[in-house]
């Protein structure tokens, strides 16, 4: 039996979190989170990936069979993203977030600044997005899409079979649809996958 349900209530307690907060964070019912705490339950791997990642620690902190934290790696939060730009040649970098290192090995990420009241009540203007840098989403995933080449947008993705549809969370805002031809001149392209949003209050 591993010690991870005291490991995680230490942390849950360190980052001042209720277990309904926390739930809310890693997507699961604050139900949950008490049986983990209580030892009556373990979650799966990729349940295991999402709380390390979280808390930036590596597994075998979480699982207790490490005494001390290893700290992941750091990425640059950009407050916006260019195309032909490598990401390690930008200058508008506004802070540094840390990932696990696990996380880190699975591909190559960076941090955004959200803008704006599009992404309401999901994501809030100052958050930040952890986003793997990838071409390509699945159908309905969060992604931040290019456009024009220069600025990046937040949002659900929609593909249809005439172009895009990049769907906000607010109500208030209106879906934003560019066709095929629009993709291929303005351009409009996939930056990368939103994986985690760690709100700032």
């Amino acid at each position: 039996m591993s010690n991870f349900n005291s490991v995680l209530r230490q942390l849950r307690k360190q980052n001042e979190l209720t277990q309904g907060e926390l739930a809310k964070k890693l997507g699961l019912a604050p139900s949950t989170i008490g049986m983990y705490e209580r030892g009556e339950r373990e979650p799966d791997f990729a349940t295991l990936e999402r709380i390390s990642s979280f808390f930036c620690v590596n597994m075998n902190y979480l699982m207790g069979k490490e005494d001390s934290v290893s700290h992941g790696k750091k990425i640059p939060v950009l407050g916006k993203v260019a195309a032909g730009i490598p990401i390690t040649a930008v200058e508008n970098i506004l802070d540094y977030e840390e990932i696990s290192t696990e996380m880190a090995a699975s591909g190559e990420y960076v941090a955004l600044q959200i803008k704006g009241q599009s992404m309401e009540p999901r994501m809030f203007e100052g958050d930040i997005v952890i986003v793997r840098v990838q071409d390509t989403v699945e159908q309905g995933e969060i992604a931040v899409v290019m456009v024009n080449g220069e600025e990046a947008t937040v949002k659900k993705v929609q593909f249809l079979k005439d172009g895009i549809m990049l769907r906000p969370f607010n109500t208030s805002f209106d879906p934003i649809f560019y066709s095929c031809a629009d993709m291929e001149n303005l351009p409009v392209r996939i930056f990368g996958k939103v994986v985690e949003c760690r709100q700032k209050y």
